[in-house]
């Protein structure tokens, strides 16, 4: 059975200042105020008061991931992955998505799990990808979730399981995963009534768990 390739990356970035703030932004970027330049940087991604400026946008988010910002991480990680402002660099992705991952964001676990799956800027190891997948999976990231479902249909990193991938599809599709819940319907006609069950039960309380930590 052949399935789609791993999604790499899945999120947008957005600005997270108050309306109040937005005219205050450039003048508290420049005085290092690292929310601030996070979120001049989406000002310049997004063209949002701005001229879309990739460039600036890296400018901007760069000077925010240097003092520690983890969305400005996560933000240069997805736009050297995609050559967006600077020339394309999968090394310098993996360097920000990794910064921002150990540091427990789930966006940038998703976006390094990415990395490992198809050997972008590291050698392709599955068994890091499904690490990384599962930490954002665990963390809620609807993504990751049908990613894991993904890897267990394959086999890519874990022993293949029907009734691994059932349950994370099932967690996806809950999430409003359209591509989960197909995948879900597919792998509970392959699976014994018992194994169906004893899935289910599995999967929501996985789902409980991981909703019961947000």
């Amino acid at each position: 059975m052949k399935w789609t390739r791993l999604i790499v990356l899945a999120t947008l970035i957005t600005f997270s200042s108050i309306a109040s703030e937005f005219d205050d932004t450039p003048k508290l970027a420049e005085q290092g105020v690292v929310s601030s330049q996070y979120n001049l940087g989406v000002m310049y991604y997004n063209g949002q008061g701005v001229p879309q400026d990739y460039k600036q946008a890296i400018k901007w988010f760069t000077k925010a991931a240097e003092q520690g910002g983890t969305e400005a991480q996560y933000a240069l990680g997805m736009m050297y992955g995609k050559g967006q402002g600077v020339p394309q660099d999968y090394k310098q992705a993996v360097k920000w998505y990794r910064k921002a991952a150990e540091q427990g964001v789930a966006t940038a676990q998703h976006g390094l799990g990415g990395m490992y799956a198809n050997g972008h800027g590291v050698p392709q190891d599955y068994k890091q990808a499904v690490k990384f997948y599962r930490k954002a999976a665990e963390q809620g990231f609807v993504l990751s979730q049908y990613n894991l479902g993904l890897v267990y249909a394959n086999g890519h990193g874990v022993i293949q399981s029907n009734k691994q991938s059932y349950i994370w599809n099932a967690i996806a599709a809950v999430n409003g995963h359209e591509g989960a819940a197909k995948n879900r319907d597919i792998f509970a006609k392959s699976l014994s009534p018992k194994a169906l069950g004893e899935a289910q039960e599995e999967a929501a309380k996985i789902y409980d768990k991981i909703n019961s930590t947000k």
